[in-house]
C-alpha cells in the first residue's frame, strides 16, 4: 500500500505575501479546511477556515501567523500516522513536507479514508468481534493465541475506544470456529460488545464512508 501515489498536487499553497481575500475566495470555492501558507518556498504553517471570518480580506496572510497552525506530514509517513494527524487537528486535507520543508502537495481525507476501505480488513470475508478488558489486563499477544488456539486466523484488529482505563478492541478473524473464538474471549474474562456476522458491522462503516464522501464534496 503506497500512501505516496495519493499526494494531490491540485489544492493550491499561498505565499504569506498574498491577500486574506484570496483565502477567502479559495476556502468558498472548496470544501477544505486548511491550506498551506509558505514564504520562499518554506512551509510556514496552515491556515484554518474558521479563522478568516473577523479579519479584513485587504490585509496580507503573514499579518495573521499567530493564527497558523503547525501540523503537516512527511513523505515516507505510513497512513495510519496520517489518519492521525487528521483526526487530531479536525481537518480534511493536510500537507506534505519534503526535506526542503517545502510543499509537496496534500493528502485529502476522502482519498485516504478509501485506501483504509480497500485493506483486507473489508474486503476478505470473515467475522467481526468486538471485545472491552481493562488497559493493562489485554494484550495483542494473548488475543492473538485465542484466536489461534481455536484454529482461527487474525484478518485485522485495531483499538476502536479507549475511555476509564478500558479499551474496545475490534478484530476481524477467519470464519471457521467463530463461536469457539467467542467463547474464549469470555473464559479469558473479556467482555464480548459483538460477536455476529461481520456483514451487518460492515455495512455500516461502509455506509459512514460513503456518507464521508458525501459530506466532503458537499
Amino acid at each position: 500500500m503506497y500512501i505516496q501515489t495519493q499526494i494531490n498536487t491540485d489544492i493550491p499553497i499561498f505565499e504569506a505575501e498574498d491577500t486574506l481575500e484570496n483565502l477567502k475566495h479559495f476556502f468558498n470555492e472548496s470544501t477544505y479546511s486548511h491550506v498551506a501558507i509558505v514564504s520562499e518556498k518554506r512551509f510556514l504553517g496552515v491556515f484554518n477556515e474558521n479563522d478568516l471570518e473577523d479579519f479584513n480580506p485587504e490585509d496580507k496572510i503573514e499579518n495573521y501567523r499567530y493564527n497558523f497552525e503547525a501540523f503537516f506530514t512527511r513523505k515516507e509517513v505510513n497512513w495510519l500516522d496520517i489518519l492521525e494527524v487528521f483526526a487530531r487537528n479536525e481537518a480534511n486535507v493536510v500537507p506534505v513536507l519534503g526535506e526542503n520543508e517545502d510543499v509537496l502537495g496534500y493528502y485529502d481525507l476522502a482519498d485516504v479514508m478509501k485506501i483504509f476501505i480497500d485493506t483486507p480488513f473489508f474486503t476478505e470475508p470473515g467475522n467481526i468481534v468486538i471485545v472491552a478488558k481493562g488497559i493493562k489486563d489485554y494484550s495483542f499477544s494473548e488475543i492473538a493465541q485465542i484466536v489461534e488456539s481455536n484454529n482461527s486466523k487474525i484478518i485485522g484488529s485495531f483499538i476502536s475506544d479507549s475511555e476509564n482505563d478500558v479499551v474496545q478492541i475490534t478484530i476481524k478473524i477467519s470464519t471457521s470456529n467463530f463461536n469457539e473464538v467467542v467463547q474464549s474471549f469470555r473464559r479469558y474474562n473479556y467482555n464480548v460488545l459483538f460477536g455476529n456476522s461481520d456483514d451487518q458491522f460492515l455495512e455500516d462503516l461502509k455506509q459512514r464512508s460513503d456518507y464521508l464522501d458525501k459530506y466532503l464534496n458537499v
